[in-house]
């Protein structure tokens, strides 16, 4: 493969890098919800979006084309580890609790097992920590691309390389909470009022009077 074919292919994880590093301007983790695909439209095939369900595992919660197609299926709902061979699949855990716990990026070299129908295949994984609405870093966008035939699937592939960078800090300020619109109503304080004394009635002249004749 010559080099510009191997830079076009690294485009995604170039764009995506860039992107989530745009959006971590302020030196905060980026939520979730900041992500719009319309600023990674030329990389969505090859993308996908994580939720943390353990410390070291994370599942697929929207994938790009691509991904489909490796494992020639729907792989919204599988968990990541899914799309590695079974004998790495603890370094890939990792990589991935180190992505939630320390803010870190990952970037993972793979290489597709081979056999009947699957020749050689390589690949580049790149995961980046996402915070969700309520400010915990349980959310992770990624990348895959994959360079050769894809063959028959599914394609499991073996780690070469991992390597898991320092990020952006772990502890993180809560996201604000959201606005409230239209006639929502606010959410109930308690603020126990101040207790004043209660000023005695004045005294009023009666309205009537008897009075008392012995004409």
């Amino acid at each position: 493969m010559t080099d510009r074919e191997k830079k076009r292919r690294a485009a995604p994880l170039r764009l995506v890098e860039s992107y989530w590093r745009a959006l971590a301007g302020d030196g905060q983790v980026p939520l979730r919800s900041q992500i719009d695909p319309r600023g990674i439209e030329s990389a969505l095939p090859y993308a996908f979006l994580a939720e943390r369900i353990a410390p070291s595992l994370a599942k697929l919660r929207v994938a790009g084309t691509h991904l489909n197609d490796l494992m020639g299926m729907e792989t919204a709902g599988m968990p990541l580890s899914a799309l590695i061979a079974p004998d790495d699949r603890d370094r890939m855990a990792e990589a991935v609790a180190r992505v939630f716990a320390e803010g870190a990026l990952a970037r993972i070299d793979l290489r597709g097992e081979e056999g009947f129908g699957k020749g050689r295949i390589e690949a580049q994984m790149l995961l980046l920590p996402l915070r969700s609405d309520m400010g915990d870093m349980t959310r992770m966008i990624g990348v895959l691309v994959s360079q050769g035939r894809i063959g028959r699937t599914p394609r499991r592939f073996g780690i070469l390389d991992a390597e898991v960078t320092p990020g952006l800090s772990a502890t993180m300020t809560p996201a604000p909470a959201p606005q409230r619109q239209g006639f929502a109503e606010p959410p109930a304080t308690f603020s126990p009022a101040p207790i004043r004394p209660v000023a005695a009635p004045a005294k009023r002249a009666p309205y009537l009077r008897l009075i008392v004749s012995n004409d």
